[in-house]
């Protein structure tokens, strides 16, 4: 079946209070929902949230992006159009232009077609054989140290003990709030989120005065672009340095596991561009051994529902989920999947 028809729309959602990172703050989630249809009216959806500071798009570009590339699909196969997405030719004249999270949209929404089309399941597609419940990290948002250990305290209390803690530039404030968390929740495990906001300096005085505080990763301390930074760090620190924003690509993460610049990777599909290129990148890590992170940014239900499919049909790869978004919203969303308790999520209509 050829697909017939591509529209967008935008889409919010609030949350339930501000969210707040060393690149950002906003109290909603903002994103563009891509409806592809075939000629038989079979319909699928992905979805692209604006996170500019991240990967150089908002509302209106991802929007652009679409519209400047969507005739190109109309009449092929979901296959077809899924080649044509990867390859280097959706860039045929100046007027096309594509991001990664505008890709991802179209990339989503072309696999769940073709899924559609052939009456499975997303679960048969992705093989997953083991449906026990896997489990999410919740984000605690950048803000003063009482009201982050206030956040922490609600958040273990409602069953949610990862806890992936957002810090700023602030190096000091960081060391204050991770170490009253630490002291005051004892079984917890936290995820520390620099979000790039650290120097190298900076780093290395954050892991000195964590020496006698158990914390399970410090996240992308240093900006993107500096892997001579993140190498010097991964060597002084005990704690494992996770890559973020320095890998988007099966080529960025390449060469930061190569060089040993950082113990483990977060994959997003906003940054790689979709489905397609994160099972490229874990079957990468599987054959390396490489321990990896399945994250998100802000993300309406479509975006997550697939990318907790792909979580538990690479769980042997992927150590840490953070694919919290459900749990900031506001109100819960009927377009789900999967149930959310505590940091423990299941699929539903299992039988």
């Amino acid at each position: 079946m050829k697909i017939s028809k591509i529209k967008t729309q935008v889409k919010q959602i609030e949350l339930k209070t501000p969210f707040k990172t060393a690149l950002r703050e906003t109290s909603h989630v903002e994103f563009v929902r891509v409806h592809v249809t075939d000629e038989n009216g079979l319909c699928a959806i992905g979805e692209a949230p604006a996170t500019k500071a991240i990967t150089g798009e908002d509302i209106e570009i991802i929007l652009n992006s679409i519209e400047s590339v969507r005739e190109q699909f109309l009449n092929l196969t979901c296959k077809e159009a899924l080649e044509l997405l990867h390859s280097v030719s959706i860039l045929s004249n100046e007027e096309c232009s594509i991001g990664s999270s505008a890709k991802a949209a179209l990339d989503m929404a072309f696999m769940s077609l073709h899924v559609k089309q052939e009456n499975r399941s997303l679960a048969e597609y992705f093989c997953i054989e083991d449906f026990t419940p896997i489990k999410t990290d919740v984000t605690i948002s950048l803000n003063s140290a009482e009201v982050m250990l206030e956040d922490a305290k609600k958040a273990y209390d409602e069953g949610r003990y990862i806890l992936k803690v957002k810090v700023g530039s602030d190096v000091l404030h960081a060391v204050d709030v991770i170490r009253k968390i630490a002291k005051e929740l004892l079984h917890v495990k936290i995820l520390v989120d620099a979000n790039q906001a650290w120097t190298l300096e900076d780093s290395l005085i954050f892991i000195k005065n964590m020496q006698d505080v158990k914390i399970e990763l410090i996240e992308q301390p240093v900006i993107a672009a500096d892997l001579d930074g993140l190498k010097k760090i991964a060597e002084a620190s005990d704690i494992p340095i996770l890559a973020d924003e320095a890998v988007f690509t099966l080529e960025d993460v390449k060469k930061v596991i190569e060089s040993k610049s950082a113990d483990m990777i977060n994959i997003k599909l906003m940054k790689c561009g979709g489905v397609t290129k994160a099972i490229e990148i874990l079957e990468y890590a599987r054959e390396k051994e490489v321990t990896c992170m399945l994250g998100s940014m802000l993300e309406g239900p479509y975006s997550i529902n697939i990318a907790l499919y792909l979580a538990f049909a690479y769980r042997d790869v992927i150590r840490y989920i953070d694919l919290d978004s459900p749990l900031l919203y506001k109100e819960p969303s009927a377009e789900l999947d999967f149930e959310f308790s505590g940091c423990e999520i299941t699929l539903r209509n299992l039988h």
